[in-house]
């Protein structure tokens, strides 16, 4: 079955949970199905879920006698242990030739070109493609398809497909994320549930009250948005290029689904056969009778603000048909000093024949910062490519001044975690004319990697690269990354076996409140559209902060210098007890995020990682008297098995 407008190829893609749902769905207005095999994908929480290997041989057989595609979804991170697994399991995919992957973890391009497999890859949302260069670089690793970022209007993907020549696939209807894609660490960071290991915990599903300057604002669900809903727009998604309409819905029950891909699928049949004729609306008040959420065209047309939210209850079952939330706010495991003990002995057994002393590098957020890290003679001071407000971006002038400062210290340049188009052409420019007095680059993305690799500047690998295992570093560092930033949603036995038995140059986050979710949304909109509805005062930060609260506690969001929110964990990441310990892992450098605290607050965390590292730390206590600056302190998700 195929589908055709001016030539081009149109595929409607929905989704199978089961292989009950699969036979109905398969024989539903759409030309392409979806699912899960039995490991490594990104809906492994519901027991009765996803196909068995007899399974899958069976639905590849129905799909292909009808004409139809089938895509297996092979999208989770893989751990070390993984990785034994996921070469059975790909052996058995490649002989049974399903029509292509979808895949997060680069570690799958790796597989396949190692065991010369000839599985066709499509790169998963997860993989967050939002720039040209992300795409050629995924094109040249041998991908012949890629879902596009979330936040990607349809014109951008129009300039992406036109000059790429790459397949696109954009969700047009269900579930969606206000967090960009495998950048939410909430679940993985307070309760050891990696939403990229399809783990997640829901936290933006929450109920939460947000306060801000002293007042609290009544916005319920802040991060809950609706249900993409593009119906009545498959004329412009046609138009800009999309080769395949993508329907979420994995846990979704057979009948919701079924009409779901028979109204989408008549639909585009109808502006096939007569695109001027064509009634938008034949089915909306069908779907919008059935939906699970309110509808939203999301970052189609534009960013969409609030408008994207829903600001209803969170509904189970049929559209608010119950009146629970989708998901509650859950407490979070306590750190004792036993549990800390237990985990400085597991990395102890992973230590190395040789005691390697580890840099130290600090990320900053403004020059003050900066001229902090450089006086206390830090062996790496990383400038962000993403400043929170209302500090303002490095300049020129301002690099310059730090370059001639450095002395032994190097100094790295970071970049926006997502870039448009228009970042790499103010970087390109930064970095082709006179040289800077930098010692290297801090690349967040792939497309980076290749754009940047031929300008001299070493390159270190950021942690929202999100390295998990062995083979994804080993491809990151074929195409030019120096050292790697380990994935901080790693557990203690995903860390131990990891870095233990890597020989690539590694960076741990050991200290800071990094980013748990970085999203295109804006949180602050909700303090600027709506009156206050109480006064309180923020528990850990000051009032100027935006903080999200539930009745579990409270975290603050800071917003970058491109409207971009980072929501942080109240608590601080402290690794000091661990440092001993890390040290006869090989661990090439420590880093500290530094943005959040004062110069005097740094300068205190610095002297005692300094103090840590030479083997000078008072021993009697387990952080040197180092005091928490915010609500406390966690290990994130190295406290979790």
């Amino acid at each position: 079955m195929a589908r055709y407008f001016n030539g081009k190829e149109i595929e409607l893609l929905a989704p199978a949970g089961t292989f009950e749902i699969f036979k109905e769905v398969v024989q539903s207005g759409c030309d392409a199905v979806y699912f899960g095999g039995p490991v490594l994908n990104m809906r492994m929480m519901r027991k009765g879920y996803n196909l068995s290997h007899e399974e899958i041989i069976e639905a590849l057989a129905i799909a292909h006698s009808l004409d139809k595609k089938v895509y297996i979804t092979v999208n989770n991170l893989f751990s070390e242990d993984d990785v034994e697994e996921a070469r059975e399991y790909l052996r058995f995919l490649d002989g049974v030739h399903p029509d292509a992957l979808i895949v997060q973890d680069m570690a799958v391009l790796e597989l396949i070109r190692e065991m010369e497999l000839t599985l066709p890859v499509h790169a998963s949302v997860m993989m967050n493609v939002h720039n040209l260069e992300m795409v050629y670089a995924l094109r040249d690793l041998g991908v012949s398809r890629v879902v596009t970022s979330r936040e990607m209007d349809l014109q951008t993907a129009k300039l992406l497909g036109q000059r790429s020549g790459m397949e696109l696939e954009y969700f047009i209807h269900g579930d969606m994320c206000s967090v960009h894609g495998a950048n939410c660490y909430f679940s993985s960071q307070v309760f050891g549930m990696s939403s990229n290991r399809g783990k997640c915990m829901k936290p933006c599903r929450w109920d939460y009250r947000i306060k801000k300057d002293g007042y609290v604002f009544p916005a319920e669900y802040p991060l809950a948005v609706k249900d993409m809903f593009m119906y009545e727009h498959l004329p412009e998604l046609i138009e800009s290029g999309i080769t395949s309409f993508k329907i979420e819905g994995r846990m979704r029950d057979k009948e919701f689904m079924v009409m779901l891909a028979n109204s989408y699928g008549e639909a585009i049949d109808r502006y096939i056969e007569d695109p001027i004729g064509f009634d938008r609306t034949v089915d909306t008040k069908m779907l919008h009778q059935n939906r699970k959420r309110d509808f939203s065209t999301a970052y189609a047309f534009g960013k969409p603000g609030l408008a994207n939210i829903n600001r209803r209850y969170e509904g189970t079952g049929k559209f608010y048909s119950t009146g629970k939330v989708f998901s509650t706010p859950t407490a979070e495991r306590e750190l004792s000093v036993d549990r800390v003990m237990q985990l400085r002995e597991r990395l102890a057994e992973g230590r190395r024949s040789e005691q390697s002393k580890p840099e130290l590098a600090v990320r900053v957020n403004n020059m003050e910062q900066a001229r902090l890290v450089l006086e206390l003679g830090v062996d790496h001071l990383y400038l962000p490519g993403d400043v929170f407000e209302p500090d303002r971006p490095f300049t020129k002038q301002d690099i310059k001044e730090l370059g001639a400062l450095k002395g032994k210290t190097k100094l790295y340049l970071g970049m926006p975690r997502m870039m448009t188009e228009l970042h790499f052409d103010q970087y390109d420019h930064l970095l082709s004319g006179e040289r800077l007095p930098i010692d290297g680059l801090l690349i967040t993305n792939l497309g980076a990697i290749r754009r940047f690799a031929q300008t001299g500047y070493p390159m270190i690998g950021d942690a929202n690269l999100n390295v998990y295992n062995h083979l994804s570093a080993g491809l990151y560092a074929g195409l030019g990354l120096a050292k790697l930033t380990v994935s901080p949603e790693m557990t203690m036995e995903h860390f131990a076996s990891f870095t233990s038995g890597c020989e690539l140059p590694l960076e741990v986050v050991v200290h800071g409140t990094p980013a748990l979710m970085y999203m295109e949304h804006d949180l602050f909109e909700n303090t600027e559209v709506m009156e206050p509805i109480g006064e309180e005062d923020n528990l850990y930060v000051s009032n100027e902060v935006l903080v999200l609260k539930t009745d579990k506690g409270e975290n603050p969001v800071y917003r970058d210098q491109y409207g971009r929110c980072h929501l942080l964990f109240s608590k601080e990441l402290c690794y000091l007890p661990m440092v001993e310990e890390m040290k006869g892992l090989g661990i090439a450098s420590l880093r500290i995020e530094g943005a959040t605290y004062s110069v005097e607050e740094l300068r205190g965390i610095i002297k005692a990682y300094q103090a840590a590292i030479n083997g000078s730390l008072e021993k009697e206590e387990l952080l040197g008297g180092l005091k928490p600056v915010y609500a406390g302190y966690t290990l994130g998700s190295l406290q979790f098995n």
